[in-house]
């Protein structure tokens, strides 16, 4: 018997979002197959949208969930543009840039999703939001290898802030960070959160991480939850647990 989850559980669900990270659509569906009834955003990265097109997006759309594509977009103004355009007529829900790329290029992609809904009424604007640092990278690997002096946390809220002056709606940003963002942008700036770990649960490549408890106390809007639901021997019971962390917290 599917449980029925109430309004205040599927108000949390909205706010998780699930990593489609497989080779084939037909293994992604196996899992959103699982997770039926459960109305969380299904995130398409890189590995997925590359192997089974924009008609998965289109898919998951007929189907009625939100979808976040994780294409992380990072390339001059004009191409970016293009390309937010493209994901905007796709139905996107959401889609990211890199923050790295300048203002210009934030800017860019908010007038290339404006043109695709000029274009066609019937579409909505999706949430335009910039990578500021992967929450796989360590203060050392940020200082030494990529070359950016200072702390994690202020480089963060310095492209946080560069992310809204350029009209975007949001951020990636570990939640160790969703307060800080807050405090320099508004409440009403979004974050999403990789690095969510159910307490237990192993780190993974993730240096930067949080409980989903913590995340959602921390202030972050969405919270991408991959291998703790997806590698999980019961992968729905495994986001019914988290959903209910949420729900309390």
């Amino acid at each position: 018997m599917v449980q029925e989850l109430t309004l205040e559980q599927k108000a949390m669900a909205k706010r998780i979002m699930i990593p489609l990270d497989y080779p084939n659509a037909e293994q992604a569906s196996l899992l959103i197959n699982n997770l039926e009834g459960i109305p969380c955003y299904m995130k398409v990265g890189m590995q997925l949208f590359y192997a089974a097109g924009p008609d998965f997006i289109k898919d998951l759309k007929r189907r009625g969930y939100s979808v976040f594509v994780d294409l992380k977009m990072h390339d001059i103004p004009n191409t970016v543009k293009g390309g937010a355009e493209s994901l905007t007529q796709l139905g996107a829900d959401m889609f990211n840039v890199h923050a790295s790329g300048g203002s210009a290029m934030m800017a860019a992609a908010r007038t290339g999703a404006a043109a695709a809904v000029s274009n066609n009424p019937s579409l909505s604007m999706p949430l335009i939001i910039a990578v500021t640092q992967l929450t796989s990278t360590s203060q050392e690997v940020m200082n030494s290898e990529i070359g950016i002096s200072g702390n994690v946390t202020d480089t963060v809220v310095r492209y946080a802030k560069l992310a809204a002056e350029a009209g975007l709606d949001g951020v990636v940003a570990s939640p160790q960070e969703s307060a800080a963002i807050a405090a320099a942008c508004g409440p009403a700036f979004c974050t999403v959160t990789p690095g969510i770990r159910p307490a237990g649960s192993s780190m993974d490549d993730q240096s930067r991480v949080m409980t989903p408890g913590q995340a959602i106390r921390q202030g972050s809007h969405y919270l991408v939850i991959g291998r703790p639901i997806t590698g999980a021997e019961d992968p729905r019971q495994a986001a019914l647990n988290i959903i209910e962390e949420m729900t309390q917290a």
